[in-house]
């Protein structure tokens, strides 16, 4: 059993709840893999130049849901990390020291959907609608609520 978080004050709520179950990290990572699939026949070209991880340039922070944190969170925790540092310019805290995604294979949606331009701009929400109504299913099952910027969300759930 682990203690429960408020995920809107990010404390312990006091009460327990079971380990998740592996089943919720497959849910997510299905909704990933259909996404990738769907995004393949996008024109889309991203040169990994992480302007959209420089959250002080862009003015847009990604949002998460609670399934999406606890697998974002897993991502962190074999990465090394125990917490959620912010970073020191004011990116992304999962962007590391060599300007890559400390935990790209377990990155938000948000962030396989993002919104550089140089990369293809926003991706269509008719495309991707259902996966995002799929995901706020999940969070409310596993009683989240609702979707909170990238560092809280994760943060809350390490």
């Amino acid at each position: 059993m682990r203690e429960e978080w408020n995920m809107k004050s990010g404390k312990r709520s006091g009460k327990k709840r079971p380990e998740v179950d592996r089943e919720v990290f497959e849910e997510v990572e299905g909704i990933y893999a259909e996404l990738e699939g769907r995004l393949a026949g996008l024109e889309r070209d991203c040169r990994v130049v992480t302007r959209c991880c420089r959250f002080q340039l862009t003015g847009e922070v990604p949002v998460l849901t609670l399934g999406e944190a606890l697998v974002a969170a897993r991502g962190v925790r074999a990465s090394g990390r125990r917490e959620l540092k912010p970073h020191p310019e004011g990116a992304c805290p999962l962007l590391g020291k060599e300007g890559r995604c400390t935990i790209y294979r377990d990155r938000p949606f948000g962030c396989r959907t993002h919104f550089c331009r140089a990369a293809g701009g926003v991706v269509p929400r008719k495309l991707v609608g259902d996966l995002i109504q799929r995901l706020e299913a999940l969070d409310e099952k596993l009683g989240g609520d609702g979707s909170r910027g990238l560092p809280e969300a994760i943060a809350a759930v390490l």
